[in-house]
């Protein structure tokens, strides 16, 4: 239970993030800190939803990044967002060219992150990662798990039923914790842009 109960307190921060950044939008358009912001929240919602709803949420969250990135195309966390975004995407595609390319599109990202903060060891992690998924994706294809497949259907048996739903775990799981990164990243920039004011003196 209490695992549900941390997930929901999720959920309703990034939702609540969500709107905020979608007020702030309506005020100041070119806040690059704010797309980026509201961007990331998209992405950690995304999290909570299946099928077509999260891949729509994810297309929501890279067409925020890009935004913030034609405002300010050096900014370092909205390029390692979009990098966490485009490979969340990837990961649905079933075509395994079309994932590559996207997967492709990714790692420059993540290696403009990288260049824009070499310190960052997050950054360097994930671009690090990057290099892996390809493969993994490739495996989960050739386990015979699809992303676009229909739930159910009376000629599936049990057992490959199963397979699909360890399979769809195991996307899940890797999803979880490139979104999680992504939503830690999210909470501690909405935390510095909400820190009050010092005591006047």
């Amino acid at each position: 239970m209490e695992m549900a109960q941390t997930d929901l307190d999720r959920l309703l921060f990034f939702e609540q993030a969500r709107k905020l950044s979608e007020a702030a939008y309506a005020k100041n358009p070119l806040d690059a800190e704010n797309l980026t912001r509201w961007g990331g929240a998209l992405l950690e919602l995304s999290q909570f939803h299946n099928g077509p709803e999260c891949t729509k949420l994810i297309k929501e969250s890279i067409a925020k990044l890009e935004e913030a990135l034609q405002v300010n195309p050096r900014k370092h966390d909205a390029l390692w967002c979009l990098g966490n975004a485009l490979t969340s995407q990837a990961f649905l595609t079933s075509d395994t060219d079309v994932a590559k390319l996207i997967f492709s599109k990714a790692t420059q990202y993540f290696q403009q992150a990288v260049n824009e903060e070499p310190g960052n060891e997050l950054y360097f992690k994930s671009l690090e990662m990057a290099a892996k998924a390809p493969e993994l994706h490739l495996e989960l294809q050739r386990q015979g798990f699809n992303p676009q497949a229909a739930v159910g259907g009376s000629s599936a048996s049990n057992v490959k039923a199963s397979r699909k739903k360890k399979d769809s775990d195991l996307k899940y799981d890797i999803l979880g914790w490139v979104i999680l990164a992504v939503g830690i990243f999210a909470w501690v920039g909405m935390a510095k842009s909400h820190v009050p004011p010092p005591p006047p003196r």
